[in-house]
């Protein structure tokens, strides 16, 4: 029997790549809203163009015959907000619209609502060695995390009153082909063999590679025990930022020059030059614990950290040469 989707935020980063891993499976009917029809229609996808998912009212025909809403549009992360009330904006756009779109899934039949949320519900860092989990309170730092934990509270309610089926899913950093902001930054720092002053940093970082992200969304479309459960999604291999550089550089096929400068001091030149969270995030331990989602779904990440690395810079390249 067909699981029958419908897919917001189909055009994005994680978007696309589901789409693709979609195209042409007997056992998924899809359809994808988008802004603008693409030039070039996946296999078997149904593609309904709408200016945003807010548009979907009860009776709309993109939720005919759906029993599945995969929910990854949403107004994400910036670093240079230019909005007078930027937690009014996240708000507006990814719990009120978002609860919206929830109830009219409701109204229109809809068995699952699969809501793609992010780390920051949990917080920006933790304790080396202690990871979070999905029992820990949350304890969003900024707008974008703060939407984002109501958006959840909101579905679990709208779960409690209705009977709808919510899955959240909570992923750390994705990587992987087409990754842009700093991750691409780095391989282009490791491409032109430019020294890095990172290499004697001692923190832990989880990431997800786009694949592994990808099979968990999956999985919780269809998967009995996902019912009303959180996850978060990650590789469920940690490394600091200095191994995480070794190892993309082995990927790309490049020596990596990383200085060995105390973490201490790239902390206070970040924070004096008016880059503390640039600093956070490349100095700053976060972790996250996955052995909910093994244990619960039965599910391992389909690729290793290594095997997630090596496809990011096979594309990488490809893109270069094209």
């Amino acid at each position: 029997m067909k699981t029958r989707l419908l897919v917001t935020g189909s055009s994005g980063f994680v978007g696309r790549h589901l789409i693709r891993q979609l195209q042409g499976r007997p056992d998924h009917q899809v359809r994808a809203l988008v802004r603008r029809l693409p030039e070039v229609s996946a296999t078997g996808v149904e593609y309904v163009a709408l200016p945003d998912f807010s548009a979907v009212y009860p009776e709309h025909p993109a939720l005919h015959g759906i029993d599945v809403v995969v929910h990854l549009a949403s107004r994400v992360h910036v670093m240079n907000d230019t909005e007078v009330d930027p937690l009014a904006a996240f708000r507006r756009v990814n719990v009120e619209h978002t609860l919206a779109l929830a109830r009219s899934a409701v109204s229109a039949g809809v068995r699952r609502f699969v809501f793609v949320s992010s780390v920051k519900v949990n917080g920006e860092q933790t304790v080396s060695g202690r990871p979070f989990r999905e029992t820990d309170p949350p304890a969003p730092v900024d707008p974008y995390g703060v939407s984002k934990m109501e958006a959840e509270d909101a579905l679990k309610a709208l779960a409690l009153e209705t009977g709808l089926e919510v899955v959240i899913i909570r992923p750390v950093l994705v990587y992987g082909p087409g990754v842009k902001a700093n991750f691409e930054s780095m391989m282009k720092w490791l491409v032109k063999r430019v020294p890095l002053p990172f290499g004697a940093i001692r923190n832990q970082r989880s990431l997800v590679a786009l694949d592994n992200l990808v099979s968990l969304i999956l999985t919780c479309t269809t998967h009995p025990a996902a019912s009303n459960e959180t996850f978060l999604a990650s590789d469920g291999e940690d490394v600091s930022t200095t191994e995480l550089l070794r190892k993309l550089a082995k990927a790309l096929g490049v020596s990596a020059t990383l200085a060995p400068v105390p973490q201490w001091m790239l902390v206070c030149g970040a924070t004096l030059v008016g880059k503390k969270a640039l600093s956070q995030r490349l100095c700053g331990s976060l972790q996250v614990d996955i052995s909910k989602a093994r244990k619960v779904l039965g599910w391992q990440p389909p690729l290793t950290l290594e095997q997630g690395l090596e496809v990011t810079a096979q594309h990488y390249f490809r893109e270069r040469t094209e």
